[in-house]
């Protein structure tokens, strides 16, 4: 009997699974893809596309041995960096089948983000996806999967509001930087950390006229990602007293519970800057920036709690914009597997229809017309069940086996009779 193909799966680290050290290692740049791709292919991966970010790395693809799928990506993720893959396969998630589509359309719609609604995060799936296809790496099971994640994720942007919520946020930090500085041209920035919110309000804010947006980060690839997507500068923790020196905007979003920023700090480099003032958003929980640095007559300290109260109007509408988002991925992930299974069926329908036009010919004799209308007659219930029971996902090999055995006809897909 012929074997069910290989479920969709996707395997991986997040924010959430796997320390910021350990995932920073993992990242995946795009002149290492097509060597992964090729290593994932040799351990049995039919189709591989390969997501990496600040906040994630995964794969999402079909593998022989689905069993041992979590073991291979743990293994060829670690592999380049020297990190074991018995230590990594426990701070991985593995999904299959519905469970890995849902992850897959909840990612594009930003719904699994640190900041949910975030808007970048769909470029990067997107970028993502023509990389590794352009590579050869997907196969058609992965592209039915990003055509529809895609469309899910322009329904939730055209239909909701969900996205409102962190531009909120970054024209809030936009507009009180205007407050004190009166504009942003010629104005310097720097992320220290690089998480999602922090990312796009520095993205906001270069697109606002702020100039020479400096990225530093504890990991140096990370760093070198963030700065890529903000045109930036890049470096080291090492070198944040010199880029305070020449930053009037700093952004925070580090969170490791120790104060990144004291006061002594900023004191010092208030005393080379002549006194210039500083903005400070502190993005992090814990945060960033010791409390002492509010005492300060030149240092502006905000958090994500000032930010939101000044958006706060809007912070309930926000919530129920991302349930009714979450229902609208629910209804796609539905959709989706019906639409799957219906054309998984279609090859047994479509054997079952010509094996019984042909049984019908032999009786028939020369009149094909009426071989044609007897076959279609008796093949369409069989047909409808088949079809119907596969878009439920109730489609066993037992009652395939069954349909079959009452039209005395062979597996379809190559297997034995039984």
């Amino acid at each position: 009997m012929s074997a069910a193909p290989p479920p969709l799966q996707v395997i991986g680290v997040d924010h959430r699974s796997c320390p910021d050290g350990v995932r920073e290692k993992l990242f995946v740049d795009d002149a290492e893809m097509p060597a992964m791709l090729d290593a994932l292919k040799a351990r049995g991966a039919q189709e591989a596309l390969v997501l990496s970010t600040c906040n994630r790395v995964e794969v999402i693809g079909r593998f022989q041995d689905p069993q041992r799928s979590p073991e291979t990506v743990a293994a060829e993720l670690g592999r380049p960096v020297d990190v074991d893959g018995a230590v990594l396969r426990p701070l991985l998630y593995a999904h299959a089948s519905d469970e890995a589509v849902r992850h897959v359309f909840r990612v594009a719609c930003s719904l699994d983000s640190q900041v949910v609604g975030e808007p970048q995060v769909l470029g990067q799936v997107r970028a993502a996806h023509r990389l590794c296809r352009d590579l050869g790496g997907t196969g058609p099971v992965v592209e039915d999967t990003m055509r529809a994640a895609y469309a899910v994720a322009k329904r939730v942007r055209s239909e909701t509001k969900i996205g409102e919520g962190p531009v909120s946020l970054a024209a809030a930090a936009i507009a009180r930087v205007r407050d004190l500085f009166g504009d942003l041209d010629g104005r310097a920035g720097l992320l220290a950390g690089t998480g999602e919110l922090g990312l796009l309000i520095a993205e906001h804010m270069a697109a606002a006229g702020m100039e020479g947006m400096e990225v530093l980060d504890r990991f140096p690839r990370r760093a070198a990602l963030a700065a890529r997507e903000l045109e930036a500068h890049h470096g080291g923790l090492d070198q944040l007293g010199a880029a305070l020196d020449r930053a009037d905007v700093v952004v925070t979003t580090l969170g490791e519970g120790q104060y990144l920023i004291t006061a002594e700090m900023i004191e010092a480099a208030l005393r080379r800057r002549r006194r210039r003032p500083f903005f400070l958003l502190d993005l992090s929980v814990p945060g960033d920036v010791e409390p002492a640095v509010h005492r300060l007559d030149e240092a502006f300290v905000y958090d994500v709690g000032d930010l939101e109260a000044i958006t706060r109007a809007g912070m309930a509408d926000r919530a129920g914009e991302a349930a009714r988002a979450e229902r609208m991925v629910e209804e796609a992930v539905a959709a989706f597997t019906r639409d799957r299974s219906g054309r998984d069926a279609a090859p047994d329908i479509a054997a079952l229809r010509a094996h019984v036009e042909a049984m019908v010919a032999e009786v028939a004799g020369a009149d094909a017309d009426l071989a044609r209308r007897i076959a279609a007659r008796l093949a369409h219930a069989p047909s409808v069940l088949l079809r119907d029971l596969a878009e439920q996902g109730r489609l066993d090999r037992q009652t395939k086996d069954l349909v079959f055995r009452l039209f005395d006809m062979p597996d379809p897909q190559g297997g034995d009779e039984t």
